[in-house]
């Protein structure tokens, strides 16, 4: 379960931009904001289990030596090696499991695309930075052992929602040669992230911070606003009109420092889209954002 605010009266002084403890604590507090989200994650977790059964899968591959260190792939057939969407789940880096979405593997399988679901440690077990450095990990084990599964190393594109789409923005800017020896700089063919947390200040000046302990010596240099890389692959960003307006504003200010530095973006709308159903959008065949990702994927953008 994720933390929630405290009970006790919160001084009205702004302590993030115009927000005080309470508004800021609103904001971030997407659960409260959305009381229905009990059904998403019930029909996730369903529909995950249903596809694991019928499809099977490569489960619970070991990318590293923490038990939590794992992922599952979907292979997927075509004429050579195929792509890989390397998908990263939510949960506020506090909940939630890669066996919840397994559901959005057919969609890109069935058009000969494979498809990996990530699982990293979660807090408070486990800080933030951990939890970076193990999707950067296990990214690098897709790539080392892609043609084990018939993948091309070339065409690995990373997607996250929410605090998978902060880890999956933090995987594009790292430096891959710097981050192991051999490596090369063009490790991702690209990225997506939904309704993703660019900044984390704001995290920590919330309630979110009693399980989380970001340090604020550490805030920046955990956070993609701060960490933009000099060169990345196309990135795509989107984020659900209907999301509360601190997650619009880092999706913008994300946007634009981006595209400031020459870096490409596309930038999808997500209208009448909230912060649970924004990620359905993935796995939607006909949606812009399915339709941006498989282009990424198929190297029509560059």
């Amino acid at each position: 379960m994720t933390s929630q605010p405290g009970s006790g009266a919160a001084a009205a002084v702004p302590v993030f931009r115009d927000y005080d403890q309470a508004a800021l604590d609103a904001q971030l507090n997407l659960r409260a904001r959305w009381p229905e989200h009990p059904q998403f994650f019930e029909r996730w977790a369903a529909d995950s289990a249903a596809i694991r059964a019928a499809r099977g899968g490569k489960l619970d591959l070991a990318y590293g030596s923490g038990p939590e260190e794992t992922l599952d792939l979907f292979p997927a057939s075509g004429e050579g090696p195929v792509p890989l969407l390397a998908f990263i789940h939510g949960g506020y880096w506090q909940a939630l499991d890669k066996n919840d979405y397994s559901y959005l593997a057919p969609p890109f399988v069935d058009r000969g695309i494979a498809f990996a679901s990530l699982n990293y440690s979660l807090a408070p077990a486990a800080d933030i930075g951990t939890m970076i450095g193990q999707v950067r990990r296990s990214l690098v084990w897709l790539h080392r052992n892609a043609g084990s599964y018939g993948i091309d190393p070339a065409r690995i594109v990373v997607a996250g929602h929410s605090a998978g789409g902060h880890l999956a923005a933090m995987a594009l800017s790292t430096d891959w040669p710097g981050f192991e020896t051999g490596l090369p700089a063009g490790l991702l063919a690209g990225g997506c992230s939904i309704s993703g947390v660019y900044d984390l200040e704001p995290v920590r000046l919330s309630y979110h911070n009693a399980v989380l302990k970001v340090p604020a010596d550490r805030t920046a240099a955990w956070s993609p606003l701060h960490t933009l890389p000099e060169a990345a692959p196309p990135l795509i960003v989107a984020v659900g009109a209907e999301e509360t307006e601190e997650f619009r504003r880092q999706h913008a200010e994300y946007a634009t420092a981006w595209q400031d530095r020459g870096l490409p973006l596309v930038d999808v709308p997500l209208p009448g889209r909230h912060h649970f159903n924004a990620v359905d959008a993935l796995g939607e065949e006909g949606h812009p954002l399915y339709a941006a990702v498989q282009q990424i994927l198929s190297g029509q953008v560059s």
